[in-house]
């Protein structure tokens, strides 16, 4: 079954807008949006399961440079 995450992205000064372009190219990553508040950045993000999206924040989102802190909030069922 496939699974989604939401994922509160917060980053340094200045580098938002390159981080939001960045994870744009993820394949995974089906959404990017720039908000204001705590997080700089709310991504959702989907995968075959919950092992692919931690794999994929761990691996892809968290190498981005500019990223201070994320939260990522998986999706526990369908509308």
């Amino acid at each position: 079954m496939e699974s989604k995450a939401y994922i509160l992205i917060e980053t340094a000064v200045g580098y938002t807008n390159a981080v939001a372009e960045q994870l744009r190219n993820i394949a995974a990553v089906e959404s990017v949006d720039t908000v204001t508040g705590p997080f700089d950045i709310i991504a959702v993000v989907a995968g075959e399961d919950l092992d692919s999206v931690g794999n994929m924040v761990t691996d892809k989102v968290h190498s981005i440079s500019g990223i201070s802190h994320t939260l990522t909030c998986l999706v526990l069922g369908g509308a």
